[in-house]
Order: structure tokens, then C-alpha cells, then sequence
């Protein structure tokens, strides 16, 4: 999938009038048959079966909030299925309305700014569910895993659903990562797909229980782990290139440290640094090809790059100093690149200084519990994303290395940091 780029001048950019903000609409059963109907081939080509749990309970026409993991393009394909002809709207990102704002209302998309605080989108769900009738389809995690693991969930979820007080449904699906991993510049495998729709609360439950109970319940259905679910099931990959791209998630070393210097091609992962190479098997397992294999699983090694990460905040080494190129939307018409930069990011958190001077932003480490970060974004390239309210910057690194995953495990741990910080400020007085 791609996107309409322009080059434009930063200030006329920014110029621009915002899209105007409209209330959500209720999809016609129309474009509901014609989003079912566009996704019928890749669900026919993965022999899409769904298991319905407990679904009874939640009445014909009852407005539910159906919450989903994130794994790939074909999530929505799935939805589209599973929940027709139930009216549905859903939550998405604005830079999914980038030339195609008049379709996406149609579809009944609401729009909301990534790892933002964004109150509308609040007021739009509310709006939705209460007044339209409609039910809503929404990605908690917001960003694809890049692991295979379950990604954050942001605490406010938990007052998300008092408010909306309608009953919850999990949908989880099975071997949507296996078949179109992100690292993998979307090259799709040969898997079987299949997910489970669950009945998880209903509004009583939601009453009854507090903030912190529902979101720990949302924690424990959002736990999942793709590789050892593949590996469990015996589910055999044998594409030859399903290692291609996993140097952006495996970006260190486990031997030597270097960071930037692994590289991949066909099923293996190699250090260029010390020479040593793992095999991605077809069982999705990492073996050594030699010596030593300090990893056997793709997330063990990713939590140990989060561990890694840590310890350098905590040890004051932690630091990215990257040249990028700037991107920002500031209407629906197309993404426009503005210019160059110099993306950094350390214990005070992000800054993103370019475009002559005329760019001179800063976000503290409270800002976001993690980071809008994606592998070949719109088949542009890997980003990173900062931003607030008023304006969003997407940056690509110009400097060859793998700068993405490390940047998002920074970024959620120096908000941990942080809010331990305030924590222990608030209990000593």
C-alpha cells in the first residue's frame, strides 16, 4: 500500500487549513457488502475459519465495542467478515485518510492522531455507539507488533470502557502475523488464518468492576506470543526469504554487542561485526549455524534488547543522533515531505530540529507510553513518528542502520522510568 507524497515548503504547509472534523457516520449496508466483498479473496486464500465464544450473550442489533490484536494488513479483512452485517465504525489512524477521506467516512472511519491524547476521539466513540447505533472496531495496541508479542495498551482503556458502558468483545487471531510479519516488507507466507471472537464483558461486568481490574483483564487476553504459537501448532513456513527484514527487530548482537551491523538474506540473520549467523527455521525457532545459540526464540532476543535498552538510560549512555528526512499531514489531500533534520532522543526525550530552523520541536518522555514507530511506512521506508495535537512528524533516517525497534523499546521504558519517578515523588510527600 502506498501514499500520495508532495514536496512543499515547511511554512506553506503548515498554512494549510485542517480537514474540517466531521461526527462519525454510520456505514449503509452497501459499503458494509463492498468492504466484505474486497476481502473475500485473501480470506478465501488463507482458509479463513472463525470460532465465535460466548457471542450469543451480545443481542442482534446491541452496539459492542469489538477490540482486536494488531498483527497485519489482513486484520481488517477479517472484521469486515466475521462482524457483517453488523454496522461497525472504526478507529484509525489519520494518515489512513490521505486521499481517500470521502471512502474512509463512508466506511464509517474516526479518525484519531497516534499515541496522542485526542479528546474527540473520546466524544466520537461516545457518539457512535450512543446516537448512531453503532458498534466500533478498535486496535488497543494502535501499532503492529514487531516481535509477535503483544504490544502496550494505553491505561486509559480501562475508563474507555465506563464510559462507552457497552459490552466488550475480543477478537484474537491466529497466524495473521505468521503469514505477513511487518518486518518482512509485506511478502506474504503460505498460512493458514483463523481467529476467535469472544464475548469478554458485558455492561454489568464493566460497572462492577474498577479501571485497574478491566484493564488487567485486557492485559491477559492481549498476551500472546506468534513465534511459540507457530512452533506449538507445528505450523511449517518454508518461504525462503522469512528472515528477510528480522535485522530491524534483532539489531544487536547477543555475542559481540555491536548494534547497526546485523544484516539478513533468504532464512539467516548475520552479525557483520563477528560473523555469526542464525537460521530463521521453518518452525519459526533461531538455531546458530555455529557455536552457541543464546537465543532460540525471536522475542527472547527482543526482551533482551529491552533490557539492553534500559540499562543504558539507567547508566546515562542511552542516545540517537540521526539525520532524517521530514514528512508531515496536515490535511487529507497527501503526505508532504518538507525537508531535512536532526532527529534526537535521550533521557529528556525526543527533538527534532530541520527545515532551516523553522522546525525546533521538543516531547518529554511523559508524552507517549511508546512510540509510533513502522517498518517500510507506505513502502517509504522505516519511521519514526512524533508529534501532539497540532502536528505530526513522520521521519526516515537517513543513516543506514536499524534504528526503529530500538527506539520504540527506548521510549516505553524511559516512560516507565519516568512515571516511577512521579510515583515515588507523590508517596514520599
Amino acid at each position: 500500500m502506498k501514499i500520495k507524497i508532495r514536496e512543499m515548503p515547511y511554512d506553506a504547509v503548515m498554512a494549510l487549513e485542517p480537514p474540517k472534523k466531521f461526527k462519525p457516520k454510520k456505514p449503509n449496508i452497501l459499503f458494509r457488502t463492498l468492504l466484505k466483498t474486497v476481502s473475500f479473496p485473501d480470506l478465501f486464500a488463507t482458509r479463513f475459519k472463525c470460532k465465535k465464544i460466548g457471542m450469543e450473550r451480545l443481542g442482534k442489533n446491541e452496539p459492542c465495542l469489538f477490540l482486536m490484536n494488531h498483527s497485519s494488513f489482513i486484520d481488517l479483512k477479517i472484521a469486515s467478515s466475521i462482524l457483517y452485517p453488523r454496522p461497525f465504525n472504526i478507529v484509525c489512524t489519520t494518515d489512513g485518510f490521505v486521499g481517500k477521506n470521502w471512502l474512509m467516512r463512508q466506511l464509517g472511519c474516526i479518525p484519531t492522531k497516534k499515541f496522542v491524547l485526542d479528546m474527540s476521539l473520546l466524544r466520537n466513540m461516545s457518539f457512535t455507539v450512543k446516537k448512531l447505533n453503532s458498534s466500533i472496531l478498535m486496535y488497543p495496541e494502535a501499532g503492529y507488533s514487531l516481535d509477535g508479542t503483544a504490544t502496550l495498551l494505553p491505561e486509559s482503556l480501562g475508563k474507555c470502557l465506563k464510559m462507552l458502558n457497552v459490552p466488550v468483545v475480543m477478537i484474537r487471531t491466529y497466524g495473521a502475523f505468521s503469514r505477513d510479519p511487518l518486518y518482512n516488507n509485506l511478502r506474504l507466507r503460505n498460512v493458514k488464518v483463523s481467529a476467535d471472537m469472544t464475548y469478554l464483558l458485558s455492561p454489568q461486568d464493566i460497572a462492577e468492576k474498577s479501571t485497574d481490574e478491566l484493564n488487567q483483564i485486557l492485559r491477559d487476553v492481549f498476551t500472546f506470543d506468534n513465534f511459540r504459537w507457530q512452533q506449538e501448532n507445528q505450523i511449517r513456513i518454508s518461504e525462503p526469504f522469512r528472515a528477510e527484514g528480522l535485522n530491524r527487530v534483532l539489531y544487536k548482537c547477543p555475542h559481540c554487542g555491536a548494534e547497526g551491523a546485523m544484516t539478513s538474506k533468504d532464512h539467516i540473520v548475520t552479525c557483520t561485526a563477528c560473523n555469526k549467523s542464525y537460521e530463521l527455521t521453518d518452525l519459526g525457532y533461531l538455531r546458530a549455524l555455529e557455536g552457541e545459540t543464546k537465543f532460540d526464540n525471536v522475542p527472547d532476543w527482543y526482551a533482551w534488547e529491552r533490557e539492553c535498552v534500559k540499562q543504558e538510560i539507567l547508566d546515562g549512555k542511552y542516545g540517537l543522533d540521526v539525520p532524517v528526512d521530514i514528512y508531515i499531514i496536515k490535511d487529507t489531500r497527501c503526505l508532504y515531505k518538507v525537508g531535512e533534520g536532526q532527529l534526537k532522543h535521550s533521557r529528556e526525550g525526543f527533538s527534532l530540529s530541520g527545515c532551516d530552523g523553522k522546525i525546533d520541536f521538543y516531547q518529554k518522555p511523559a508524552a507517549s507510553y511508546t512510540l509510533n514507530s513502522d517498518f517500510f511506512w507506505y513502502e517509504i521506508g522505516d519511521v519514526i513518528s512524533i508529534g501532539n495535537m497540532d502536528v505530526l512528524y513522520y521521519c526516515f533516517p537517513k543513516t543506514k542502520g536499524d534504528f526503529v525497534a530500538k527506539t520504540r523499546l527506548a521510549t516505553e521504558e524511559l516512560y516507565k522510568i519516568v512515571m516511577e519517578e512521579k510515583h515515588s515523588k507523590k508517596t514520599e510527600v
